[in-house]
């Protein structure tokens, strides 16, 4: 599922919008056949909303882009890295709670956002 916040990036723009985008980008790598990828869409959703400007999403299909994911050493479904700088700040790994990724995320950037 893709929303107007957070958009799909394949091997061919990654570089462009992940590595040298300008601010922090979160990546949320994911694949079709993976349930607890689906369930951790509208917690990304919700997250696009709430850190609006000041984050960006983008999801990248690890079936269709498998050099991407051996470039980041992602090793299961679903992986959330966030980067920033062009290099990868912090990693979550498996389904977590729309509490746990915002806590995660504002401790990834240190911006004190907490779960609302």
């Amino acid at each position: 599922m893709q929303t107007s916040a957070i958009r799909d990036v394949d091997a061919g723009a990654f570089d462009a919008e992940v590595l040298r985008a300008e601010g922090p980008v979160l990546v949320d790598f994911w694949a079709e056949w993976c349930p607890p990828c689906r369930m951790l869409d509208p917690v990304l959703e919700d997250l696009a909303a709430a850190l609006d400007g000041r984050l960006t999403i983008r999801r990248l299909d690890a079936d269709r882009d498998p050099q991407v994911c051996a470039r980041c050493g992602v090793l299961g479904m679903p992986t959330l890295i966030l980067f920033a700088g062009g290099e990868a700040v912090d990693r979550l790994v498996g389904f977590s709670s729309a509490g746990r990724v915002r806590r995660w995320v504002a401790g990834a950037l240190g911006s004190g956002e907490s779960e609302s």
